[in-house]
């Protein structure tokens, strides 16, 4: 009996992306699975409804339709509450289901009896590194928006000698040296640009260095040791923290173009950039705030908006991925796939799925009726009622950035560095 995958048109806001590709749709077919998709869900992404069905895809009209016979449903966004109506119990939904920011989502898909796989949740260990959305996206995110900046930028990046005089090139200063920010230092380098980096992590430094930036951070006893023995941040102390505020704000007022990058999964964003840091800035100058969405790394960024204050502009656009929608639902699509091959049994064409694996126990939210990631069960939600105030520090300690600023290094995994470079 053949797996039935159904793949959803996205109608959430600023949503362009698709969760399946040509490629992978041709993948799946070989591997013996039906793959109907609602038509127009590629458009957006230049994936027209007769480029899925060459590759062996049925073409759906509705979304209820298309979930009709679904074993698995594949999503980029989290699903309607329509969508979610027409999924049958025993469904496995996937996709970017924003389970911190979404436990009502949480709870309805355990009262449906859906099980669901969140990809945000993917561990960052060697065998997962295909599965890695996260990853995936802000690369994307990292180098468009050194292309948003430039477009915004009323000068050039890179330097100019003319008969007429020289163009000097801009000064780009990249917060935070996770994945985004490191395509985002080797855009802004291919581009020309004189570009510094900082991070919150010692290891940081080399990666930032390796691309040709420079790095900037008060490198001192304490930084050297910031840093978990599981490759997270530390919480610094407030005396480290006050001369790191005070590097970065007289390092701000030289730049012409500044990134922040900086997310944490279920909180908001850190504030970076004071209004009293933009204000330094010459006129012209531009920031881009890839983490507007959750509340943003600066204090005046405004979420889906273009703003002017003290005469820098201050770009906030939602969903930097799906601007490049072709590149990103390519990459999505491929994630997915190479999640669906660890849990679709080859040779009998069902799922066979190991819930005792490292990687379905990361990305797991429910099953059978139940929410069981251990990150939002009832138990852990009182729990954290109890202890919120006193575990206040060791979450700063061992939180994790979603765009992979606070990446945990390993030796197994090809360096973001280099990933960013080539």
């Amino acid at each position: 009996m053949s797996l039935n995958i159904a793949v959803l048109k996205e109608t959430a806001e600023h949503e362009n992306r698709v969760s399946a590709s040509v490629e992978t749709v041709k993948k799946l077919s070989a591997l013996g699975c039906v793959v109907t998709i609602e038509t127009g869900a590629g458009i957006n992404a230049s994936i027209t409804d007769q480029a899925f069905k060459d590759a062996g895809a049925k073409i759906s009209k509705t979304a209820e339709d298309t979930l009709k016979s679904a074993d698995i449903v594949l999503k980029v966004q989290p699903p309607s509450t329509s969508e979610l109506q027409d999924i049958k119990k025993g469904t496995l939904l996937i996709g970017l289901l924003a389970p911190y920011s979404n436990e009502k989502l949480n709870d309805s898909l355990a009262k449906a009896g859906i099980d669901s796989f969140s990809m945000e949740m993917v561990p960052r260990i060697s065998r997962a590194q295909s599965m890695d959305v996260l990853s995936s996206q802000s690369n994307l995110a990292g180098y468009k928006a050194v292309i948003d900046a430039a477009s915004q930028y009323t000068s050039a990046f890179p330097m100019m000698m003319t008969a007429a005089g020289t163009v000097p090139p801009a000064k780009t200063f990249i917060m935070g040296a996770g994945v985004a920010g490191l395509q985002a230092i080797a855009t802004a380098r291919r581009l020309g640009a004189i570009v510094t980096a900082t991070d919150v992590r010692p290891a940081a430094k080399e990666q930032v260095e390796s691309l040709g930036a420079s790095f900037v951070a008060v490198e001192d006893d304490e930084f050297k040791e910031a840093e978990t023995s599981g490759g997270y941040a530390k919480e610094m102390s407030k005396e480290y923290q006050k001369k790191q505020a005070d590097l970065v704000a007289k390092h701000i007022a030289k730049q012409d173009i500044v990134i922040t990058t900086a997310l944490i999964p279920g909180r908001p964003a850190p504030k970076l950039i004071t209004e009293a840091m933009v204000k330094s800035m010459k006129p012209g100058s531009v920031i881009v705030d890839l983490a507007v969405e959750t509340g943003g790394n600066c204090a005046v960024s405004k979420a889906g908006e273009v703003v002017k204050v003290h005469n820098v502009n201050i770009l906030g656009y939602n969903n930097v991925p799906s601007r490049l929608a072709t590149d990103a639902s390519a990459l999505y699509a491929k994630n997915l796939l190479n999640l669906l091959n660890l849990i679709i049994d080859k040779e009998k064409g069902e799922l066979n799925i190991d819930w005792n694996d490292e990687i379905i126990k990361g990305i797991a939210i429910t099953k059978d009726g139940e929410i069981i990631h251990p990150n939002f069960t009832s138990e852990s939600k009182k729990q954290k009622t109890k202890t919120a105030p006193a575990k206040k520090a060791s979450e700063e300690e061992t939180s994790k950035s979603k765009d992979d600023t606070e990446d945990k290094t390993s030796k197994t995994k090809e360096s973001p560095a280099k990933k960013a470079a080539s």
